[in-house]
Formats: C-alpha cells, structure tokens, sequence
C-alpha cells in the first residue's frame, strides 16, 4: 500500500490483479523493451558496462509434470500428443516446453568424514535463466531463457554477449568452452577468459589449475546474482509455457538491476 500510495480506503489490487497485468505484459512482449528502458536508465546515471562480462546459467524450477513415456517423447520431439489433440483444457494445463534435466551437486560428507567419490545426480525439471552481468557494477546487461536441459555453452553465440561493454574480456566456466565458442568470441574481437577442461584421462596440469583459481574469483561474482534472485524475490515459474516463463524471469532480472542500482547509490550517498 506504501509503495502504491494507497490508503486504507483505497480499491486494493487482489491476485488477479497482477495475474492479469502478467497476461498483459507476456502477450504484448512487452518484457524486452521494459528491460531495455530500465538499461538506459542505468547507463544515464553513469552505470555504463565496464570491465568486462560474466556468463552463466541457473536452473528455475517450474511445476512438475505427470506425462507417459509416449507423451514425454512427443514433446521432445516438437509435437502434441495426440491424446491431447482434441483436449483444449489439458493442453492449457500442459507445460510443453519445460524440460527435464539432471542438476549435480556437491556430495556431502559422511559420517566418518569421507567425501563420497561423485557428485550428485538430482532430477529437475523447469527452466534455465542465462544471464551475462558487467563486472564492474554487477548488473544483468544480457539474458535469454530456454528450457532446463538447454546447453548453457550455445547461448553465448546467441546474443548473450554485450557489445557495448568497455572492456573485452569475457569470464565464463568450463560449459562455454569449445571451439565453436573460442572462435566466435575472436572474430567478435573478445578475449576469452573462460575456464579450460580436464584432459581426458590426464591429469590437470598445474599451470591450467592455477589459471581456472584465478579465473574462479572473478567469475563467481555471477552467482551472487543467482543468490540474491532466489533468496530475495524466491524465483520461481508457476505459469505454464515459455513465454510466460520468460516474462517471469525477465521481471526479476529486472528486479534485481533495480535493488542493485538502490545498493550502489546508498553506497555512493554514505561515501
């Protein structure tokens, strides 16, 4: 009501308020150019990208879906299945574009202070925001969605780098490294800082290793984004498809340039 400027006997937005301003704004595709106009904003204040980028991906988990093996073929392959054919309802009811994906983590130690020899393997299923962030001042500059089990690495070549970044230098884990990539970022005049994989069947060479440690204190600033996301505005896709799901994102990419720019000018003022 404060942020609103509404009183006590003031008409108040209920749920359905906002649902329908979503709807609005997802079928409009309003998100892009409402990002786009708060990125100038930041770079009118002197925000300006500098010092180069950051890329990453995080997984945004979405409502699970309850399909057969058949259905879930189908969708995979680009098609409805035909039981949902003649099924308006359920298919509006059907997340179509979600995927299924594995996301590993750490495994934890045992009770004999042993570390298990994997990581582990835990199904999920939703959605992957990409984002590419200055690392000057840490905002989102770039972003993209696709479904969980998208390749992080093939969304560099998809409009995730920022051009207009001062800086060339590009910071990102081993998933964006290929030659595909490698290339692409020289012809586009960056300089890749991205880290290097193990050998197969080798060892790491130590000099690699010393270079990904450098490499890692730069780059995990990224995830500070990530954190602040779900802990902060807790992202999460309750919508059905990959349109609303991209609105979803796109506010809170937006969301977080906006506490981000609160943060630095409070930082500024103290100073």
């Amino acid at each position: 009501m404060r942020f609103l400027g509404l009183g006590l006997s003031d008409r108040v937005p209920d749920a359905k308020t906002v649902w329908l301003y979503q709807k609005r704004l997802t079928q409009a595709g309003a998100i892009d150019g409402l990002f786009i106009r708060f990125d100038a904003t930041l770079r009118n204040a002197g925000y300006l990208p500098m010092s180069g980028q950051i890329l990453d991906a995080t997984l945004v988990a979405a409502p699970k879906q309850r399909n057969t093996n058949a259905e879930k073929a189908d969708l995979r392959a680009g098609r409805i299945p035909e039981d949902w054919q003649d099924k308006p309802a359920k298919r509006s009811h059907k997340d179509r574009h979600a995927r299924w994906t594995l996301k590993f983590t750490k495994a934890k130690r045992q009770d004999d202070g042993t570390m298990p020899s994997s990581d582990l393997a835990i199904p999920f299923f939703g959605y992957k925001s990409h984002v590419s962030i200055d690392r000057k001042y840490r905002f989102i500059r770039k972003w993209k969605t696709t479904h969980a089990a998208a390749s992080d690495g093939a969304r560099l070549r998809e409009g995730l780098l920022d051009k207009t970044n001062t800086a060339s230098s590009v910071w990102a884990d081993t998933a964006y490294r290929s030659k595909a990539n490698e290339d692409f970022m020289e012809k586009q005049g960056f300089v890749s800082k991205v880290h290097r994989k193990k050998p197969h069947l080798k060892p790491m060479p130590r000099h690699i290793q010393k270079s990904n440690a450098g490499k890692s204190v730069i780059r995990s600033r990224v995830e500070h984004v990530f954190a602040d996301q779900k802990s902060q505005t807790g992202l999460f896709v309750r919508t059905v498809g990959i349109s609303r799901a991209t609105m979803r994102i796109g506010l809170a990419n937006i969301v977080y340039n906006m506490r981000r720019l609160l943060f630095l000018e409070r930082l500024n003022a103290s100073a």
